[in-house]
């Protein structure tokens, strides 16, 4: 090996060196540690509570005349419920954690084998199910997400700094009408709306009947035009409740003595409010971000109910609704993940955006 090839090696072997000592990845794994025993610790409640419940799957079988007793057994033996709590729970876990070889090229890797059990009412497996589906929700939810922080936060600015004029006095009006309306209420109107104005906006599915005829750009606005109505059931109460938030942030930070000083300097007054006042103004809205993110699946069950979108929010009532107990643990699970992910991303974003922040500072 030649010296320039081993002065290459030595700064590579200093860069990830560097990059895994650094405070950002430290922060990253410590977090990813203690996120394994919060899933645990949730998982083993979730389970208790679900089996705290009355009855169980096989309770509607049993009520069935043509169902015999001896299949009911049987079914009780595959599904394991004739098992104590502890032990169901133990094999669900270690069905879960299980190690399991994955070859990546030529190197093995152990990994878990991910397998969350059979759903009792489809007979297929959890995962399988779930995977159908959450490209459909996160679909739906994210693209909530977007349109509500993209409205909202500059009419929230817009407000705050037209405080107490027309423009302010209007905005709060629509923020308090948004919030007054719950998000089945707003459904329910928009399914009016689109009755009313039928085949304006199309409801029931994510397509049009004839969406395999579509080029691939007309089958991405059949599903675009499909989002309409359900995205905006969404955004209605999100984007009045964020609007409200950001302009109190930012009014108590234009108050503050450091904007009357750049203000005294003779800056711009748009550089004194993007500049000085909205980095700071925004940090509170990042938190925020990260408890939206993880609310997704739970905040699209109502827009999917109503506008019947094919996501996880009806696979997830029906499943609680029949007690199919391993798809209710996978998709509460999956909650839990989207919770510690967003809290995480949050975490960063505040880094990033305010480098006085040290992330052992957050808690």
């Amino acid at each position: 090996m030649t010296l320039s090839e081993r002065g290459g090696l030595d700064s590579f072997g200093q860069r990830v060196i560097s990059s895994v000592t650094s405070e950002t990845a430290v922060y990253v794994v410590k977090r990813l540690l203690q996120a394994l025993l919060t899933l645990l610790l949730a998982s083993a409640l979730s389970f208790a509570i679900i089996q705290l419940a009355p009855g169980d799957y096989l309770d509607t079988l049993r009520q069935n005349p043509k169902i015999s007793p001896e299949r009911i057994q049987e079914l009780q033996q595959q599904f394991g419920l004739d098992k104590p709590m502890l032990e169901q729970y133990g094999r669900w876990l270690w069905q879960i954690l299980k190690p399991h070889v994955v070859k990546v090229g030529p190197i093995p890797l152990i990994l878990p084998q991910g397998n969350f059990g059979t759903s009792f009412v489809y007979q297929r497996s959890v995962a399988a199910l779930l995977w159908e589906r959450v490209g459909n929700t996160l679909l739906l939810a994210i693209s909530s997400l977007v349109i509500t922080w993209a409205i909202a936060i500059p009419l929230g600015i817009v407000s705050a700094v037209n405080q107490n004029r027309t423009a302010d006095r209007v905005l709060q009006v629509i923020s308090y009408v948004g919030q007054g309306f719950p998000s089945f209420i707003t459904a329910l109107l928009l399914l009016i709306l689109a009755q009313n104005t039928s085949p304006l906006f199309p409801v029931g599915d994510m397509t049009s009947i004839n969406h395999d005829d579509l080029s691939p750009i007309g089958k991405i606005l059949d599903v675009g035009w499909h989002m309409i109505l359900p995205t905006l059931a969404l955004s209605v109460t999100s984007f009045a409740g964020l609007q409200r938030i950001m302009r109190g942030e930012l009014l108590d930070v234009l108050r503050q003595d450091y904007i009357q000083t750049a203000r005294a300097k003779g800056l711009p007054e748009n550089r004194v409010i993007y500049v000085h006042a909205l980095r700071n103004a925004i940090n509170p809205l990042i938190t925020l971000l990260g408890f939206e993110f993880a609310g997704l699946l739970s905040g699209a069950f109502i827009a999917e109910f109503f506008f019947n979108w094919p996501g996880l929010g009806r696979l997830i009532l029906q499943a609680v609704i029949a007690q199919d107990l391993y798809v209710v643990m996978a998709s509460l699970m999956m909650g839990a993940v989207m919770l510690i992910i967003g809290n995480l991303l949050a975490d960063l974003l505040l880094k990033a955006v305010d480098p006085r922040i040290r992330l052992e500072n957050l808690k």
